[in-house]
């Protein structure tokens, strides 16, 4: 695999990374726990996705599809850094298999309703028998506790569930998903990876392994600020407020001249008063006027219908420009085509292009790793994988099996 120009996070010796020497198995399907394992591949871990023999994980489909054998771009991006693996887990030896695999590594990130690892005999407890230090990332919609244990959890179900879809939309119409992503299940894999980290910091003092319970609702949950607090002291039920919010003026989004968007954020006196500056107007964050936030938040329509005029009557540019001048805080509504073109996310290297193996003068663009690290920064090294494409390496080289033995697996259909 070749990186096209420059990556700005690369560390081309995989062995140098922090995580180098742990082994993660990925038994997981779509986001949430393939999305935390993604993560620890790029710094340094070795990840077996393991996947059913016929067809894979779904997420191989999921969105615009390549020409490399129907796999998605969705693929090549989430599945980035591993090494596929099938394995038919309902079958006798496809579980003996993963038993062993698992004995042979330090994390296993799943994401099956509660009890279905149980149900095949591949519960923690019993691979912790052969592996005490084993780590288990468990996501799942609603835990693995409750009363909603067993109910299927999907990211839109997780958005609603926690809070979330409840507030985003314009007042009194019909709520809709926040950014129309799978929010949920990256931030029950960010949550997810905290947790393996956190385990793995534990396993060094105790020698002990542990389970991570993750909830993707639980998840967007957390994200919800002081809704739960302002509910129990003051009955507060939040609604939806469209592109603006109450808790300051101007904080929203605002139309320009030339049909695009720009977002401002004065959530204090001086910011507004930047703001006026920029606008031309310093008379407006007089005390006399808008200057207190008070004030400003009695006036609320009125301020709105101000900075929304300024806005309209400019192209986004110009009004970029102004507020950078007077130092006041305000962006871009980027789409992906803006991104593309953004000066920051060049310099920052956070578009990543990547040859794709099988399609030759073909590239994927994908999101580069992130955190960024002074001394030891992640690499992406391949992107998804064929399926089954490592099985015969895996198999014979980390589990020690015969060709013999790996071409009657494949006859069987357990592989």
């Amino acid at each position: 695999m070749t990186a096209m120009g420059e990556d700005m996070t690369t560390n081309t010796k995989n062995q140098d990374l922090p995580l180098s020497g742990i082994r993660v198995i990925d038994v997981a399907t779509f986001i949430a726990a393939p999305y935390a394992a993604a993560i620890l591949g790029e710094f340094g871990a070795e990840v077996l996705k393991v996947e059913h023999p016929i067809g894979g994980d779904p997420c191989r489909g999921f969105g615009s599809v390549t020409g490399r054998g129907g796999d998605s771009l969705a693929w090549l991006s989430e599945a980035r850094n591993k090494k596929s693996v099938t394995l038919d887990l309902r079958s006798k030896d496809g579980a003996r298999l993963f038993k062993k695999l698992c004995a042979e590594s330090d994390i296993v990130c799943e994401n099956f309703r509660p009890g279905t690892l149980e149900k095949w005999g591949l519960g923690y407890e019993v691979l912790a028998k052969d592996n005490p230090g084993l780590i288990m990332l468990r996501v799942s919609g609603y835990g693995q506790d409750g009363p909603y244990r067993d109910r299927p959890g999907f990211a839109r179900i997780a958005h609603a569930v926690g809070g979330l879809s409840y507030l985003a939309g314009m007042p009194k119409e019909t709520p809709v998903t926040p950014g129309s992503t799978t929010l949920g299940d990256y931030m029950s894999g960010l949550y997810g990876c905290i947790g393996v980290l956190i385990a793995l910091h534990e396993k060094q003092r105790s020698g002990l392994g542990q389970y991570i319970d993750a909830a993707l609702y639980e998840s967007v949950f957390r994200l919800t600020d002081e809704l739960a607090p302002a509910y129990a002291m003051y009955g507060t039920v939040r609604e939806r407020h469209g592109p603006h919010v109450k808790v300051a003026v101007p904080l929203g989004h605002f139309r320009t001249k030339d049909d695009k968007w720009v977002a401002f954020a004065c959530t204090t006196d001086k910011l507004w008063s930047r703001l006026c500056d920029a606008m031309g107007r310093p008379e407006l964050a007089s005390h006399g006027l808008y200057g207190e936030m008070k004030h400003r938040l009695e006036a609320r329509h009125d301020i709105n219908q101000i900075v929304s005029s300024w806005a309209g009557s400019l192209n986004r540019e110009e009004i970029l420009q102004r507020c950078i001048a007077a130092a006041a805080p305000c962006g871009p509504l980027n789409n992906i085509a803006d991104i593309f073109g953004d000066r920051q996310f060049a310099a920052r290297g956070n578009l990543l292009p990547m040859e794709i193996p099988g399609l030759p003068g073909e590239v994927a663009v994908i999101p580069n790793v992130i955190p960024r690290l002074s001394e030891t920064p992640g690499h992406i090294e391949s992107l998804g994988p064929t399926l089954g494409q490592h099985t015969d390496e895996v198999l014979r080289d980390l589990l020690g099996l015969s060709e013999e033995e790996i071409a009657d697996l494949h006859t069987r259909r357990v592989v």
